[in-house]
Formats: structure tokens, C-alpha cells, sequence
């Protein structure tokens, strides 16, 4: 066992604390929508919370880490899913909360620390003609390291794909766990064995990513008579060049009476659109819906939603905050996530929407992958055990659909479609040789005998 008091003495004039409140808050983040990994990780915790001020701090920390032998989990700001900040084996939670500020933007592509949350810096972006080009539903509270270590998929995937596709993310700066701790600075494809991979092959400091030239975004919400009309047109939307578009969302009628804000304005048993387009769309947008029986219900500026703090903008309705909404109500329920194919997309949506329609509550959100447009879903599911949702995902799986699994707390077992190219367990047997970073969310690494370390 690790001697954490002797540990937090050497690390004099950082903040740290073992208040075990404090500890229990930052050791969580949003696994609880799974009930098979709340069973899993409900009492884990940290035995020491750091949060340090710039990257001499993260080597101190980690070079003290090594040294006594004790683990280190990083954290932002705790809005993943999967548990990917949750300490396994005690140790440190590493905040990097404190390291927030934006370096600079050359040609396009700007360089911020790993820390700071995704809304500061799309309008410190936007105050010099830029926004970032992808962003989570949980973008008021999620930081820049953390949607990189955690997700990178969300709103602006219908134009720009996820954060694997080649050319959205530039590169990145990490602190190593080796013998003594270093930085390196990864760029291009260099740097995809830290994209998804949960801080476990680098504590993340600065993060390159490009951006795109601001718009004035319009939230946009139309109701349909069905789904189907509602998912003919997301489909027939994301495919028109000439609309700018930021999001589409379809959500199941069962759906929108959980939005708040939106839930009046949307008639009983319809379906529901939420999209995001440019001030110029408008007539376009609204001419479209027409065509499959839609009509715009409710509509703001995204951007003045975002700095209001009693407003809600549209995509806090979409992507996984869809479940969030929904747990909000009602607890008894979870989610997946899944990639239906290119080809017959609705009709892959409809073989498993209509069979499971009082279980599933199908949500569907427009992205691109590899330069092709399809749905990505998150369906919530009515829970009922283990061995129920496990027959559910079989069903998908034989309907051509992907599965993402959120249900699992490992790289390998929860990435399918999502999974970022490279060399990520080779990569942390270099940066990571004792496999102190994030313990247990790599399943397929085993830590070099002591002192035989790799080189």
C-alpha cells in the first residue's frame, strides 16, 4: 500500500486535497447511465486530488507517482460515460481543470490547454472568426482534453465526421509516466494513440484542433406526424450541400414530452427534428420540412441559448443528452450507441425501431464517417437486466448495425466503429511502461516487471 500522506508532502505548493467528499465527487462521472457499470464502480474514489497549474506541475506529480508506485487517473470535467475517469485502483485523480488558457491560432488551427471547457474556448474562438468544428451535447461543462481522451464525436459531425477522421485533431502535447516523466509533442497522425484512449497512454496538457469560420447558428425544432417522415427528411436534409448545417437530431415521439422547453411546443404523438443551420437556410430549411409533412415548431440563436444560463440550447437535446433528459424523469432506463450502414439506412432503423418500439426509443443523430453520411443512434432503452439488453444489441448486430458498447469499461471491448487508428497499446508500453495511467481501461496492456522497464 501506497503512503499517500508521505506522497502529498513532496508535492508541496500544488493544491491537492484528501477531503473524501471531494475525493468521491471527482472520482465520478456520468457511468451511472449504464446499470451495469454503476454495479462496477459505485464506491471507487481517489485517495489524493490534484490540480495542477501548469505542465512543471504535471511532472512533479507524475515523477512522484512513479516513484511510490501510485496510479493516476486524469479528469476534466466528468461528463464522460464510460467511466473513463473513474480510479480503478485508488491512487491520484489528476483535475486539469486549472489549465485552461488558449496559446494561440495559426492558419486555422488553434493550441489550448487540456483543461478548458469547450463553450470558453468556442467563444474566445469566436470573438476572432472562428468556432470549433466539433463539440459534445455537454459542451457548457466538458473540457478539450477530455472530449478528446473520452469521445470526439457530437454536434458538427454532420459536416465534419467525428474527431478520427483525418485532419480534426492537429496534435497534442502529453506528459509521460516513464523514467522521469517527459513531455512530447505529437502532431498529426503521431498523436492518435492518445485520441480515445482515456488518458491512459498520456496525461494530455495541450491539445491542437482546427477550427472553421464562425456562423451564426439557429436552433430549429419541427415536428412531424411520424417518424419516418422525421427521419426521410433528416436524411434528405444532411445530404443538401447548399444548406449549411451544424446538427440533426430524430427523436421517437415518446421522446420529446422529456424536453423541457420544447415538450409543449411539440404536439402529442408526433416526432421530432432538432437541427442546427445558418440564418441563410431558413427558407430552404423550412421549404424541406414541407415537403415531408414538418413544421418548425420553435427556433433560437444557438449562441445567445449558450450565454443565457436559463436557456437550453437544442443540442443539449441531442446526442447522449437525449438519456440525460430522460433520467432526468424517469430511472428506469439506459442507452446505446450505434452506427446503422450506409446503404437502406431507414429501413436498418425501422427493422429494429417497430419491434422494439416499447422498449427502444429510437434517436438517431446525422454524422459522416470515412466522407459517407448515415445515422448514428443513441436510442434509449427501457432496462430490465443484463441478459435483455444483450438480446437487443444481437438483434442490431444482425441487422448490419454497429455497436459502440457503453456498457463496458475497456478501450477494446467499447470502441468498435469508433475506434481511432494506431498503435495505442504499443504506444503505452512506451509512455507508460508500469501502467500507472488509468489502471483497468486498457485490456489488452500488461505492465513490464519491475525494474526491467521498456526503453
Amino acid at each position: 500500500m501506497a503512503d499517500i500522506a508521505a506522497l502529498a508532502t513532496t508535492l508541496d505548493g500544488i493544491e491537492l486535497s484528501t477531503d473524501r467528499a471531494l475525493l468521491r465527487q471527482k472520482s465520478r462521472d456520468f457511468y451511472w447511465y449504464s446499470p451495469i457499470l454503476k454495479a462496477q464502480l459505485d464506491g471507487k474514489a481517489a485517495e489524493l486530488f490534484v490540480r495542477p497549474r501548469d505542465e512543471a506541475e504535471v511532472l512533479r506529480i507524475l515523477a512522484a507517482a512513479r516513484t511510490a508506485r501510485v496510479p493516476v487517473t486524469v479528469r476534466g470535467g466528468g461528463t464522460g460515460n464510460y467511466g473513463q475517469c473513474v480510479p480503478m485502483e485508488g491512487g491520484i485523480v489528476l483535475d486539469m481543470t486549472a489549465m485552461t488558457a488558449p496559446i494561440g491560432i495559426t492558419d486555422g488551427v488553434v493550441e489550448v490547454e487540456a483543461g478548458a471547457k469547450m463553450i470558453d474556448l468556442d467563444l474566445w474562438a469566436r470573438e476572432r472568426g472562428w468556432e470549433l468544428k466539433l463539440w459534445p451535447s455537454t459542451k457548457r461543462t466538458a473540457t478539450i482534453g477530455g472530449f478528446v481522451a473520452g469521445g470526439g464525436a457530437g454536434v458538427g459531425g454532420i459536416h465534419h465526421g467525428t474527431m478520427r477522421e483525418r485532419g480534426n485533431f492537429c496534435g497534442a502535447r502529453i506528459a509521460t509516466m516513464t523514467d522521469p516523466p517527459c513531455i512530447l509533442d505529437l502532431e498529426g497522425i503521431a498523436a492518435n494513440p492518445v485520441n480515445r484512449t482515456y488518458g491512459t497512454t498520456g496525461v494530455l496538457t495541450r491539445i491542437r484542433v482546427p477550427l472553421t469560420p464562425a456562423q451564426d447558428w439557429r436552433d430549429v425544432a419541427i415536428a412531424f406526424p411520424d417518424f419516418v417522415q422525421a427521419s426521410r427528411f433528416a436524411l434528405e436534409f444532411s445530404f443538401a450541400d447548399g444548406i449549411p448545417k451544424k446538427m440533426c437530431g430524430v427523436f421517437d415521439s415518446q421522446l420529446p414530452p422529456f424536453f423541457r422547453g420544447l415538450a409543449d411546443a411539440v404536439p402529442a404523438g408526433h416526432a421530432l427534428a432538432l437541427v442546427m443551420v445558418a440564418p441563410g437556410a431558413l427558407l430552404a430549411l423550412r421549404e424541406l420540412a414541407a415537403e415531408h409533412g414538418g413544421s418548425i415548431v420553435a427556433m433560437q440563436s444557438t449562441v445567445e441559448a449558450e450565454r443565457d444560463g436559463d436557456a437550453t440550447p437544442f443540442y443539449e437535446y441531442c446526442w447522449n443528452h437525449t438519456t440525460l433528459q430522460v433520467l432526468k424523469k424517469d430511472r428506469g432506463v439506459t442507452y446505446l450507441q450505434c452506427r446503422f450502414p450506409f446503404e437502406d439506412t431507414l429501413a436498418a432503423v425501422e427493422a429494429v425501431r417497430i419491434p422494439f418500439r416499447d422498449e427502444v426509443w429510437m434517436h438517431t443523430e446525422c454524422v459522416r464517417f470515412g466522407g459517407r453520411l448515415t445515422m448514428s443512434a443513441l436510442p434509449v432503452i427501457r432496462w430490465t437486466n443484463a441478459e435483455r439488453l444483450a438480446e437487443i444489441m444481437a438483434t442490431f448486430e444482425a441487422q448490419g448495425i454497429g455497436i459502440a458498447n457503453p456498457h463496458v469499461l475497456t478501450i477494446e471491448e467499447g470502441s468498435n466503429y469508433r475506434r481511432v487508428p494506431g498503435d495505442q497499446l504499443g504506444f503505452k508500453q512506451r509512455t507508460d511502461p508500469l501502467g500507472l495511467l488509468n489502471p483497468g481501461k486498457m485490456r489488452d496492456f500488461t505492465p513490464v516487471d519491475v525494474p526491467g522497464e521498456a526503453a
